[in-house]
């Protein structure tokens, strides 16, 4: 919320909630009328000027709503989308402080711009929706790759896996669809258009892709995502020798069962 204080520095707010789910814009859209909405995000003014940024990958970023509002932002959101889960994933909080003699720069866990324009807050709502989804994408990240590591400790250790490999065919399906919706999300970590309209707005924006360290944290996930996808195709490789074996096994043993069997009917 802008400082009220005569002769203080405007000061705007950004507040991210993120969700398990995917928001779909097409579906919320009509029931926002006074929102505007682009492929990327639904615009929702507030009567107290602020505005509501909803993204499909399951992000809201508040820019200059009071905490009031927001809950009921919330609570509307929910009723219109039951399938949401009961609690919210993350929550992030942002501050944007007016400068007119300054440049674009962060300090502080505070951006310092000239000037706040409708283009340079919906890039600072978008990266900060981004950081806040990628959090929670971490966060599903680290876990199956600590489920993938006991699966090839216990390979290391007995040197064989369960002999069910439909476990391992549904967590191999959980990470490639992680990893989809991670690459479906984060594509949007290229420039944004308003950039090249506005130099300023390319230099929030790498500001804020420095702050919150988006690039290194994307490429993260991407490395951990591919380990867990190789260790688990090396791991469902041998569950499926392992069921080669056995099947190879039955077979020369019912080979033999029927020779000796042969044997003593006689002619």
């Amino acid at each position: 919320m802008q400082a009220e204080a005569a002769g203080a520095a405007p000061v705007h707010t950004f507040h991210a909630v993120a969700f398990v789910e995917n928001l779909p814009l097409r579906e919320l859209g009509p029931l926002y009328p006074t929102a505007t909405r682009t492929t990327h995000e639904l615009r929702v003014p507030h009567t107290s000027g602020g505005l509501t940024f909803v993204y499909p990958f399951g992000a809201m970023v508040f820019y200059d709503v009071p905490a009031r509002e927001r809950e009921d932002s919330v609570t509307r959101l929910r009723s219109l989308q039951p399938k949401l889960t009961s609690t919210t994933v993350i929550k992030e909080e942002f501050m944007v402080r007016e400068d007119p003699g300054s440049a674009p720069r962060v300090a502080q866990d505070v951006l310092t711009v000239d000037r706040m324009t409708p283009e340079r807050a919906a890039v600072v709502a978008m990266t900060i929706g981004q950081s806040a989804a990628m959090e929670y994408y971490e966060r599903i990240v680290e876990e199956m790759f600590g489920r993938t590591d006991q699966l090839v400790e216990r390979l290391e250790q007995r040197g064989t896996v369960p002999f069910s490999t439909r476990p391992l065919h549904r967590f191999i399906g959980a990470a490639i669809g992680v990893r989809n919706e991670v690459l479906s999300v984060l594509h949007l970590l290229d420039k944004p258009d308003e950039t090249w309209d506005d130099p300023g707005i390319d230099h929030i924006y790498e500001e804020l892709r420095a702050e919150f360290d988006l690039t290194d944290r994307y490429q993260s996930l991407e490395l951990k995502l591919r380990s867990i996808q190789e260790a688990l195709e090396l791991v469902l490789d041998v569950a499926r020798d392992r069921r080669l074996v056995l099947l190879e096994s039955a077979i020369v043993l019912l080979i033999l069962f029927e020779i000796v069997f042969a044997f003593f009917r006689g002619p």
